[in-house]
């Protein structure tokens, strides 16, 4: 039996040398004035924030400004800390509506909306199976849960359509609703980064949340760049240029995972099964510039993950995401056209096939 499980927020994966690795190439070495670098740890993953091209006084206050926003997101959203989410979550519980900040509606609502796109492939809903699978737990033991319970609270069928959110108010139809809003919190947290840098003055940064990335502007005379791994390797596999405005994030079942008897079990749950998923170690994507780009990172790599071969391009078009580099459970590289060309890949990288 073999575990490798990251600590607090599970759904947050760090900067190893088994990830599909965003990493700016900055880090390795590159960091010379007039780049700003602060970090922290936060949402249980390393955080950083990098300002170029501006006196040390104005990119230090608008840094620490962003770390102090992601304490607060991570107050706000903790699964099973104590914050406003679990608050809401007990009151389900409890078959009792519940008072939530305008703030949590509005991204209630919003996860709604990419959930109806991914039929519920993309599903915060389902708090209560990913916690019987022992992901909700800043101590994880690996185990695998009773599958008579799995099975039940698959056949309850939780899902984001069964909230009803009016105004400030938040009810469930379905007693098996519990919130985890693991799969869009990073996002959330990219795009309220770029708002607050932005109102700084500051217009050439980029912001990295354990390996989910977003742009602004260029480090100088260049744009900024990331670097990807092989989930199951530890050679690079490409680089990629990041302009302003972009985001790219990563699923992976490297993520948080156990193994038994030689199986992976990771994080990823699909809530058809009530089980992990199966069929892929990793998809990442690439958001061009619009609203809420962040966010789009995030949420939408998990229906891709979920949907498996047969489906992921379906869903990408449905959810309006053009660059996307998947990786096969048994290593195959897929990749739509589109993310081809942003790519340059290694010399020893295996040849991907790619699709429209």
């Amino acid at each position: 039996m073999r575990g490798n499980i990251g600590r607090a927020w599970g759904w947050l994966f760090r900067l190893t040398s088994y990830s599909l690795l965003l990493t700016p190439f900055l880090l390795a070495g590159c960091a010379r004035p007039p780049l700003y670098q602060q970090e922290s740890f936060v949402f249980g993953t390393r955080v950083e924030v990098l300002i170029h091209g501006l006196p040390e006084a104005q990119a230090r206050a608008a840094a620490g400004e962003v770390l102090r926003e992601f304490d607060r997101l991570h107050r706000m959203l903790h699964p099973w800390q104590p914050s406003e989410v679990t608050a809401l979550n007990a009151a389900l519980a409890r078959g009792e509506p519940a008072a939530v900040s305008p703030e949590l509606a509005a991204v209630l609502i919003d996860a709604q909306a990419i959930a109806a796109a991914s039929d519920q492939l993309f599903n915060p809903a389902i708090g209560k199976l990913v916690a019987l699978w022992g992901f909700h737990s800043d101590e994880f033991r690996p185990r695998l849960p009773d599958p008579q319970a799995v099975a039940r609270l698959a056949a309850a069928r939780p899902a984001m359509a069964d909230l009803d959110v009016n105004g400030a108010r938040v009810a469930s139809r379905n007693p098996a609703v519990q919130l985890d809003l693991g799969g869009y919190a990073k996002g959330y947290a990219l795009d309220r980064a770029a708002d607050i840098l932005r109102a700084h003055g500051v217009h050439n940064a980029l912001i990295n949340i354990g390996g989910n990335v977003m742009a602004l502007g260029r480090k100088g005379d260049r744009p900024w760049r990331v670097g990807i791994q092989h989930p199951r390797g530890s050679a690079p596999l490409a680089t990629l240029s990041l302009y302003d405005g972009e985001a790219i994030g990563t699923s992976g079942d490297y993520q948080r995972y156990f193994e038994l008897d030689g199986r992976r079990y990771s994080h990823l749950i699909d809530p058809r099964s009530g089980r992990p998923a199966q069929g892929t170690q990793a998809v990442t994507v690439l958001i061009t510039p619009r609203p809420r780009a962040g966010t789009l990172s995030d949420a939408t790599s998990k229906p891709l993950f979920i949907a498996g071969a047969d489906r992921w391009r379906d869903y990408a078009r449905r959810l309006g995401v053009g660059h996307v580099l998947r990786v096969d459970a048994d290593g195959t590289l897929t990749l739509t056209r589109p993310m081809l060309a942003r790519l340059s890949f290694a010399p020893d990288a295996p040849r991907p096939a790619v699709v429209d």
